[in-house]
């Protein structure tokens, strides 16, 4: 049984939204995505459509690179999962992908969070509910209360996670990409 790794990536984009998520949170962290790879090349959430509206939201492959993100604080925690664990993760997510038009961001299931009353609608789910809701179905972690509770800090304390990094997003993905500069240009000169 081979170990892989899975990764959350927790961010503060410093929009009106998160400012008024972080009232009720007390957290630096507000929105939560869920990724494939350190490098971040495929991070999928619930959040904005588009950068300009916030309210046109609902399932999203999020582009780290742009406007939204690069400003970013995050950090980054990684976990091992098992290969089925892995493949079971990605088909949940291509699943949600190929009907991404199906879904919409569960905005009254936000609120119900607040309250701490879970309010689950068809389809609907806010950032943190989505990736609770793929760890739990992929059969990676379990959670003592319903996916629709779980902030984004909440994803900060599950066991078997370790940071990987905690700072601006920006200089992470720099980072990443000086090393992967590195690698590339010492195996050609090889």
């Amino acid at each position: 049984m081979t170990n892989k790794t899975g990764y959350i990536l927790l961010t503060d984009t410093g929009t009106v939204f998160t400012r008024f998520i972080k009232l009720f949170t007390k957290k630096p962290y507000n929105h939560a995505s869920i990724c494939y790879d350190s490098n971040l090349d495929e991070v999928y959430s619930f959040g904005r459509k588009s950068i300009r509206n916030p309210f046109r939201a609902g399932f999203v492959k999020e582009n780290v690179q742009s406007k939204l993100f690069t400003r970013s604080n995050c950090a980054i925690y990684s976990f091992d999962v098992t290969e089925e664990q892995l493949l079971e993760m990605k088909r949940r997510i291509q699943s949600f992908e190929e009907q991404k038009d199906q879904y919409s961001y569960n905005l009254v299931g936000l609120f119900g969070f607040i309250i701490k009353k879970p309010i689950n609608r068809k389809n609907a789910y806010f950032c943190s509910q989505f990736v609770a809701t793929v760890l739990s179905e992929s059969n990676i972690f379990v959670f003592e209360k319903s996916p629709s509770l779980i902030a984004p800090h909440d994803l900060q304390h599950l066991m078997n996670c370790q940071i990987v990094y905690e700072g601006k997003l920006h200089d992470y993905l720099n980072e990443n990409e000086a090393t992967l500069f590195k690698v590339s240009k010492k195996l050609i000169s090889a």
